[in-house]
Order: structure tokens, then C-alpha cells, then sequence
């Protein structure tokens, strides 16, 4: 692997081994989201009252060629959880209707759907999906089989935040649309992870985040509407709808993108993310990360004797994965590994499960994977 770590800020006493939750931006990328910022502030009016629209069609323009879609179909907005409550607060949902999950999902999404579903008397329906995972097939079918004749949503992960697995969520969507029911995925994780196609893929609503796998600034996130769908999403903050200049754009892009005065140099950087990607060749490194996890999981399961959550192969997870381990404190633990060993990694439960969950980015390293493995042996032993 390339050694990138010289190209990031992260601080050289600390294995960071958590890119998963915030991400990590890159120094040129960083410098590029700086010099946005100063942009705005040598001129702010003619920044944000003349140049708005024109600067931000290039940025979504950028972000769609790299998420294979059209620049009318997505909007940058701060994170993928404003994505999630921009949808669930928009979607009529009525008495009795059902919004079909799993109980892998983020919790401040879980959270968005339940409030909405009591606000509305909608039900927000989770299906069990056990551990260890044996096929791509055993996950559908239990999913699917939670649909009703009131199943109007299917909310799914496409990478689990608690147990960093990739759902078959493609399989998903064309059942779905066949149904009529909506299908909103939240891929947090994934832009920058896996190779993603929002045309081909067909969700009607997928939101995903930019500052995490795309190492981007933080803030940098977008929500894709099919152009069918677009229709059912209300303002989620009622601004000015005509500062993005055109008259061909569709409202969904009127209605969201300018929502008051706000510091999108995060969205403008993205461009540099992607040149970022670009010139250090990231699909190679993607596959010398995912070589480093599939280190982890072998010397993990030989540690712990526990079976791993999921198969082997790609489809199952890429530089993100979870292990389980032997019966302790999840706080505990993490603390221990943070304070004794300087080693930044989330440490949880999952419906009792104890869970640890590594992300590995172009600046890890071998080492970082052995730090880990030796402090678990020596915490365990």
C-alpha cells in the first residue's frame, strides 16, 4: 500500500482504527475546503448572492458523474441523517401504514422513523436479522418476509453502522417497486467504499455521506431522489427556492439546496475529494484495506474462538467489518484500549453481542492491525 499517512493530520501517537464514524480529511482536500472559505469571505455577497447557483450545480455536477446519476438528481445537505428526515418527514404516510426495516439500522435514523410513524400512526416494523449471516439469500427472504398489504416503506442499510455488513439491497428494491413500495436506503458508509450507481441501483431515495469514506469535510453529504419520486419531498427548511439559478431545475433542488445562510465550502471540496481519489488510485488501495481486515478477521476468530458475523467474500463487507467477542464490558474495553493502548476503535452491543468494529483507510497500516490484535490478546488472555 501507498504510504499515505503523511497526507492526513491524523495525530502519529494514536492507532486510529475509526474512520467509520467522522472520517478523516486528507491535507490537500482540507487546504482545498480552506481556500473555499476564504473565497466566501473576501466577497460574501457576490459568493452566496451571485455565484451561488453556478457554484453549486459544479459541485453536484462532480458528485453525480461520481455516483453515476444526473446533477438534477441529488442535493448536498449536511449529513445522511438529515437525508433520512428529509424523507420520512416528507412521505405521507397514514394511520396504519407500515414502514418495513431491520434492526441493523443506525439509531438516530431508527429514531427519525419512530417519531414520525407515532406523529402519524404509522407502524415502524424491524425484522430480526440474526448473527452470524450465512447467504445474501437467508437476509432477503427474512426481510421480505415482514411485507404486508400496509407495507408502504422499506428503510435499509446498504453498509450496517452496529455490524458493518453490506445488505443485498439491489434484490431489495426491484421486489419493492414491483409492490409500489417506496424505498428509501441509507448509505452512509458506502460512497467511497463501494462502487456505487444510484441509476442502476433504482432506490427512490438513497442518502450518503461524503466525509466519511470519500474523505471529504465534514458536513458533506448528499440525498438522491429518483426523478419519479421527487415529487413526494417536501422543504425540509422553507427558504428561498430560486437562489439556484435555472429555470429547468427541478423543485426538488429549488426547494433544498439553499436553506439560509450557511457555509458550503464542505459541499465545494467534494470536486477535491474525488481528485483526491483519482490520483492515488483508490480502488487499489480500497483492495489493500479490505487485505488488512481480512488479516484482522483471521487473527480475531483464532483469538476469540468466535465464528465471524458474516461469510468471507466482498459482498459481505469491504474496509469496514465487525467481530464478536467474548462476554465483558463494551465501555470498558474501549476506554482500556483508548487509555492503555491509544487505540481508537468503537466497541459496542448489539442485542447483547459484544462487538468491535474496525475500519481500515489508506493511512493504516499492518502495524496498526498487530497493535490491536496484541492488545486484544493481552486483554483476553
Amino acid at each position: 500500500m501507498q504510504d499515505l499517512r503523511q497526507l492526513f493530520q491524523l495525530r502519529d501517537d494514536i492507532v486510529f482504527l475509526n474512520h467509520g464514524s467522522f472520517g478523516a480529511c486528507p491535507i490537500p482536500v482540507f487546504e482545498a475546503y480552506q481556500e473555499w472559505q476564504r473565497e466566501l469571505e473576501r466577497q460574501p455577497v457576490e459568493f452566496l448572492g451571485r455565484r451561488f447557483g453556478e457554484l453549486m450545480y459544479n459541485a453536484r455536477k462532480k458528485l453525480a458523474a461520481f455516483l453515476h446519476t444526473q446533477p438534477d438528481n441529488i442535493v448536498y445537505i449536511p449529513n445522511a441523517t438529515t437525508g433520512i428526515n428529509i424523507v420520512a418527514s416528507s412521505l405521507p404516510l397514514e394511520h396504519g401504514d407500515e414502514v418495513l426495516t431491520t434492526d441493523h439500522e443506525y439509531g438516530a435514523c431508527d429514531r427519525t422513523w419512530e417519531i414520525i410513524c407515532q406523529r402519524t400512526g404509522a407502524v415502524y416494523k424491524k425484522q430480526r436479522i440474526s448473527l452470524p449471516i450465512v447467504s445474501r439469500e437467508e437476509v432477503i427472504e427474512k426481510i421480505w418476509s415482514g411485507v404486508t398489504a400496509r407495507t408502504k416503506v422499506l428503510f435499509i442499510s446498504h453498509i450496517t453502522s452496529p455490524t458493518a455488513i453490506i445488505f443485498p439491497v439491489e434484490k431489495l428494491i426491484i421486489r419493492a417497486r414491483e409492490r409500489g413500495i417506496i424505498t428509501v436506503v441509507d448509505g452512509a458508509h458506502v460512497p467511497g467504499q463501494l462502487r456505487l450507481n444510484l441509476d442502476t441501483l433504482g432506490a427512490d431515495f438513497y442518502t450518503g455521506n461524503c466525509h466519511k469514506w470519500m474523505m471529504t469535510p465534514k458536513g458533506s453529504a448528499f440525498l438522491y431522489a429518483r426523478p419519479e419520486k421527487q415529487v413526494l419531498l417536501r422543504p425540509y427548511l422553507i427558504s428561498w427556492n430560486n437562489m439556484s439559478k435555472g429555470e429547468r431545475l427541478p423543485e426538488f433542488i429549488k426547494d433544498n439546496e439553499f436553506q439560509g445562510t450557511s457555509d458550503i465550502a464542505p459541499y465545494l471540496a467534494v470536486a477535491a475529494g474525488i481528485e483526491f481519489f483519482e490520483k492515488h488510485n483508490w480502488p487499489e488501495v480500497r483492495k489493500a484495506c479490505r487485505k488488512l481486515v481480512v488479516q484482522f478477521r483471521e487473527q480475531i476468530t483464532e483469538l476469540t474462538g468466535l465464528p465471524p458475523l458474516t461469510p468471507p467474500g466482498e459482498e459481505w463487507f469491504c474496509q469496514l467489518a465487525a467481530f464478536q467477542l467474548p462476554p465483558c464490558n463494551v465501555d470498558e474495553l474501549k476506554i482500556r484500549l483508548y487509555d492503555s493502548y491509544a487505540i481508537e476503535i468503537p466497541v459496542h452491543e448489539h442485542f447483547g453481542l459484544p462487538l468491535i468494529r474496525i475500519s481500515i483507510q489508506g493511512y493504516n497500516t499492518g502495524a496498526d492491525v498487530l497493535a490491536l490484535t496484541g492488545a486484544l490478546s493481552e486483554i483476553f488472555s
